[in-house]
């Protein structure tokens, strides 16, 4: 996600997590509109932000999560916060949504969670993921198609 098709991107560890984004331009999707998916174009959405939260462990994708990001930008003004839905991609899983972010430039990226609420099988392993996480990507350069 973050070497291969992203402009930038990038991965800290955090507690448990292995927490990753990516960001690139905006792209169409289906979206679930009432019992049915509908494919959306972007309108004025102009960067695609992903996010990839792994367990530390075994660098699997934790589902269920309530992923929420908040973009600041370099005078600390906030442009925004949103919930990045689970995405269902054929090469790699994420949250993540389309943005509209209003120039190219640096900006802060705020990623955080609670604990996933599933059970957890394992008697030795299962105690693991107790804890959420909140994080910040600093000086992301995010690239809007109009540089």
């Amino acid at each position: 996600m973050i070497d291969e098709v992203a402009d930038t991107g990038d991965e800290i560890a955090s507690g448990d997590y292995l927490i990753g984004f990516a960001a690139e331009k905006a792209e169409g999707m289906y979206l679930p509109r009432d019992g049915r998916l509908e494919w959306r174009e972007p309108e004025d959405e102009n960067v695609h932000l992903e996010v990839a939260v792994r367990d530390h462990a075994d660098g699997r994708l934790i589902p269920g999560l309530d992923v929420r990001v908040t973009v600041t930008d370099e005078d600390g003004q906030e442009i925004g916060t949103h919930e990045h839905p689970l995405l269902w991609h054929p090469y790699l899983y994420h949250y993540g949504r389309n943005w509209h972010i209003p120039r190219a430039g640096r900006y802060s990226l705020r990623v955080r969670f609670e604990a996933p609420r599933f059970a957890r099988h394992d008697r030795k392993n299962g105690c693991r993921l107790s804890e959420g996480a909140d994080v910040t990507f600093d000086n992301v350069m995010l690239q809007t198609g109009k540089e």
